[in-house]
């Protein structure tokens, strides 16, 4: 039976790693080769209350990065938000170790007054799965590390007025770019990504030719993402990138079409159709199919 560990302030993640107390409360910087851990960690349930950004050298631990012959090899990206659960299947960190890698982590107080905290749930990738992680390039890796530099001088040396704000502006501008990678990454794999994007509309078109709608309801994004081996906001920000248009978006863009279909072809209720695209219930039915097309069933019914 697994035993979970909660981590719920930057000290105490020092203290279970064999780390010096942190020079600030809220944030640190720390290098994989300084972990010298006081509990055994392999096999126990994380449950990290921390934003977590961690560089991880290619091949490192028994975890899979996802890595493909068209990615990038200077170091694999992997971004935790509060409240997710680590499980640590790798080996414990060895003596003088030269492994590269580092964490950057900061608590929720941290950015909780800034702008950064009513923009921090738009960088999705804190959500993606450990086998979506960004793959950077050596350029990638020094711009990265080159503010990890500044935010870690800002929080070493005598704190002011201002240290709070550019602490936060670097980690700011860090998540900016590692969308930017991101971009870049998805970019990249563009042509193995058409290829998931027809594997989910066909996932989609087996959902209703099988009548799965009516015995489970509506689609919904996290169904189609497992059958694709893909977290909800990976499979959302693919799409996006490759369409233009979320998982949602095509998921209810392909429920309106079938609708459009039904009440052409068939003499069927407005009910029955709606019950059958796997509305539990029929004005949900009709209120989407007016968001969508601007007029009700009954009215598109009669217009054409």
């Amino acid at each position: 039976m697994s035993t979970t560990f909660e981590i719920n302030t930057i000290g105490q993640a020092h203290q279970s790693l064999g780390l010096s107390p942190p020079k600030h409360p809220l944030v640190s910087v720390v290098r994989t080769a300084d972990f010298r851990p006081t509990i055994d960690f392999r096999g126990l349930k994380i449950v990290n209350n921390l934003y977590q950004i961690t560089l991880k050298q290619i091949g490192c631990g028994n975890l899979t990065y996802g890595k493909n012959s068209y990615d990038y090899e200077e170091g694999t990206l992997v971004f935790t938000s509060p409240g997710q659960v680590i499980i640590f299947e790798g080996e414990m960190p060895a003596e003088n170790a030269a492994d590269t890698g580092w964490t950057l982590a900061f608590h929720p107080d941290l950015i909780r007054k800034s702008k950064l905290a009513d923009k921090i749930n738009q960088y999705s990738f804190f959500n993606y799965e450990v086998n979506e992680a960004l793959h950077l390039s050596e350029d990638e890796r020094k711009t990265i590390e080159e503010l990890l530099d500044k935010i870690t001088k800002e929080y070493s040396q005598n704190l002011d007025k201002h240290s709070q704000n550019l602490i936060i502006s670097n980690i700011e501008l860090l998540l900016d770019y590692c969308t930017r990678f991101y971009d870049r990454q998805f970019y990249t794999r563009t042509n193995i990504n058409v290829d998931f994007v027809s594997r989910f509309e066909k996932l989609l078109k087996a959902y209703y030719d099988t009548d799965m709608a009516e015995e489970l309801g509506l689609p919904n994004v996290q169904y189609l993402a497992q059958k694709l081996n893909f977290s909800s906001n990976y499979l959302s920000d693919l799409l996006k990138k490759e369409t233009g248009k979320t998982a949602q978006e095509h998921i209810h863009l392909f429920v309106i079409n079938k609708a459009k279909n039904s009440l052409l072809n068939s003499k069927s209720s407005i009910s029955i159709i709606g019950y059958s695209l796997g509305f539990e219930y029929p004005q949900h039915f009709s209120s989407l199919f007016k968001s969508k097309t601007g007029m009700s069933p009954s009215e598109y019914r009669k217009l054409n």
